[in-house]
């Protein structure tokens, strides 16, 4: 059984079939070139702003880069097969203190992004900002939204959908771990 595609050579395979080099996507996202680079050759995992950036840049749907097989409806993610789907052996996933399991792959007529992600208390703060809308449940511990100018606490079975042009950060409070459920819109 061969391997799925990994997430970095799906982007470069993408950029290559537009014919862009990684400096001209680098200059269509504002992202650096170097940070495209590490991406394409499996060093980081991106954030879901950084992939949403490429995504639009390379006109495909967020989760483009995902998918491995189509799926008939329903799509069933059980809890025990999902954890084999976050990116832990990802260096920059540990060191950015997220991880990503998204639990949408395979459905290839999606219109929203959904995903399960786990919070380290070290996570990094980087404010993200991105066409659409997002929507969050916490499952555990305590997570603090920064939306805008204003900082929210959620515990677990709160919930926030907000417009997500607004400049935002969803991080792990208190100095312990969190995780979420996180539907994303972008409009393509």
């Amino acid at each position: 059984m061969t391997q799925p595609a990994s997430l970095g050579s799906r982007i470069r395979s993408f950029r290559e079939r537009l014919e862009l080099t990684p400096a001209d996507l680098a200059r269509q996202t504002g992202l650096a070139e170097s940070l495209i680079l590490s991406i394409e050759m499996d060093e980081v995992y991106p954030s879901i702003g950084t992939m949403t950036r490429l995504a639009r840049a390379l006109g495909q749907r967020l989760g483009t880069f995902m998918d491995d097989n189509f799926v008939p409806d329903p799509l069933i993610v059980r809890a025990s097969s999902r954890e084999g789907d976050i990116p832990s052996h990802k260096p920059s996933s540990q060191s950015a203190g997220y991880s990503y399991a998204p639990l949408g792959r395979g459905k290839t007529d999606r219109h929203i992004e959904p995903f399960y992600i786990e919070i380290a208390p070290d996570s990094k703060e980087v404010l993200s900002s991105h066409e659409g809308e997002e929507f969050i449940v916490v499952v555990s511990g305590v997570v603090e939204l920064t939306y805008g100018d204003a900082r929210y606490i959620l515990n677990p079975g709160d919930s926030a959908h907000y417009n997500s042009v607004v400049h935002h950060l969803v991080k792990a409070h208190g100095g312990k771990p969190a995780a979420i459920y996180a539907v994303i819109f972008i409009p393509f």
